[in-house]
């Protein structure tokens, strides 16, 4: 029965979008159509805190040494094209775990599987936490408890861990315990640690730790086992041999374009930039910066790999759908950005890996949102799929019965994101807008939002964004939009999906 009613409910998503956009659905070709899996009771999720998809190995990163990770991708379905909600920490954490594009909704993704009778259990970051702060503290942070049956948090001394510290835009260096960065404090962002030690001492290496115990304890009972690991979120703290691959000597730099910001939007712009903060001064340092980053996302690698292996040894592969992802990327320089919160390539895109008994693997170029987490992890345990959720099942393309179940992706900061298989549209509240072809300009330096040759493409898009914002009930309440919408809606003829 709930196998049944899952089909529907995703059925019924897929057909809604199909309408909307005639040219959506394309089934694969020579591809046969394979059964929903039948086996799967368990599911662990794994998410990373401000994790960029470029920087992994199965995302192109000839640098950074992510084999467990990319391993996982090898066994599943990597998606090529994921796209956040929220751009910061707590907006989407928050959308994900309620499939809501914004806000909150009556039953998260934790609570729906806990009340049908599945263990669940919180290990390390899931909803918002300070970070460092919550980790310093070792509390829940903003943490719903109606969604586990068990929760633990895994503190660690973060800035204050002993060893080599910097505060990179202040261009200092010491191994002194006072007078470090640390919990709400204006340059926490640009900190790193690298020490003498195992990570033993690490939140990460205590959270993965907890997971293998908690696999051990209820393997023989379905579960829904979520693990968040904190790095490489600031500060960037781990071992000196994780630092070790990448001396800062060798890191490149995002490239640059001249009066690469003439032509964002005020709104458009990141609160930190290397001409307004004192990184900006230092490029040695905006080299360090990486360099830690690297350490972090190998460090954190690390910790996922102990939590797989730990799976296969229990023989707990078959019987469990695995997802990977982050909640939202990071800039490290590019447009001279710095963090998160706007609605750029490098934040919105996050990596995303499904890996699941009996289903394709591969790389998909579809464009799939973080909301499709809690529908998928459904359907694919056989549950009905609550009527709320705004996201959309991922079984289609898991199982190659199509190659797109949506046009695009929503994000939201200082007014909305629309990104397409080949461009991206931004439109904010004071309404400027930005423009990118993404095949010609994946780096996004050339806005053609004011370029009269691409007026018809511009208005194609506003048109497509409206369309699904009026879709899951989102108003924008800028009174321009609202009259650009009625100029041009006589005008413009039918959106494309591309």
């Amino acid at each position: 029965m709930h196998t049944s009613l899952s089909s529907v409910k995703t059925t019924n998503l897929i057909l809604t979008n199909v309408l909307l956009y005639p040219s959506l659905l394309v089934l694969a070709p020579n591809v046969s159509v394979a059964n929903e899996p039948q086996k799967i009771k368990n599911v662990l999720f794994i998410i990373a805190d401000d994790l960029r998809a470029s920087v992994l190995g199965c995302y192109g990163d000839t640098i950074c040494k992510t084999p467990n990770i990319d391993k996982l991708a090898r066994t599943g379905m990597l998606f090529e094209r994921a796209y956040c909600q929220g751009t910061s920490c707590g907006p989407s954490r928050r959308s994900l775990m309620f499939s809501r594009y914004q806000g909150a909704g009556k039953v998260n993704m934790g609570q729906y599987f806990r009340e049908n009778g599945w263990y669940t259990a919180r290990v390390g970051k899931i909803y918002h936490m300070r970070v460092p702060g919550d980790i310093i503290a070792g509390t829940n942070g903003e943490d719903i408890a109606s969604s586990w049956t068990e929760r633990f948090n895994s503190p660690g001394l973060e800035a204050h861990t002993p060893g080599d510290y910097a505060c990179l835009n202040l261009n200092i260096f010491t191994d002194h315990l006072e007078a470090r960065e640390s919990t709400k404090m204006p340059n926490r962002m640009f900190v790193t640690v690298q020490y003498d030690g195992d990570g033993s001492d690490q939140p990460d290496y205590k959270s993965a730790n907890k997971a293998i115990d908690l696999l051990r304890e209820h393997h023989d009972h379905p579960f829904f086992l979520a693990v968040g690991l904190v790095r490489p979120h600031y500060p960037m703290v781990a071992p000196r041999e994780y630092f070790e691959p990448y001396p800062w000597q060798e890191m490149q730099l995002p490239a640059q374009q001249t009066d690469d910001l003439t032509d964002i939007p005020k709104l458009g712009k990141a609160k930190t930039i290397s001409s307004r903060n004192p990184i900006g001064k230092h490029p040695d340092n905006q080299r360090r910066m990486w360099s830690g980053y690297y350490a972090s996302v190998s460090f954190m690698d690390e910790q996922v790999g102990k939590i797989l292996d730990e799976l296969d040894s229990l023989g707990l592969r078959e019987s469990t759908a695995i997802v990977f992802t982050s909640d939202h990327g990071y800039h490290l320089g590019d447009h001279q950005f710095w963090q998160k919160s706007n609605l750029h390539e490098q934040v919105l895109r996050v990596p995303f890996v499904v890996s699941a008994p009996n289903l394709a693997r591969g790389r998909s170029e579809a464009v799939v949102e973080l909301v499709d987490i809690y529908p998928t992890v459904c359907a694919l345990t056989g549950q009905t799929i609550p009527d709320e959720v705004q996201g959309t099942s991922l079984l289609p393309l898991l199982t190659q019965t199509a190659n797109q179940i949506k046009p695009g992706a929503l994000s939201f900061n200082n007014g909305f994101s629309f990104r397409t298989r080949n461009w991206h549209y931004m439109r904010y509240k004071d309404g400027t807008r930005e423009l990118y072809d993404m095949k010609a300009d994946p780096g996004e330096f050339t806005n053609l939002a004011e370029k009269h040759d691409f007026s018809p493409r511009l208005e194609q898009m506003d048109k497509m964004l409206q369309m699904r914002l009026n879709q899951v009930g989102i108003q924008d309440k800028n009174p321009s939009t609202r009259q650009r919408q009625t100029k041009t809606s006589q005008q413009t003829p039918a959106p494309s999906s591309n």
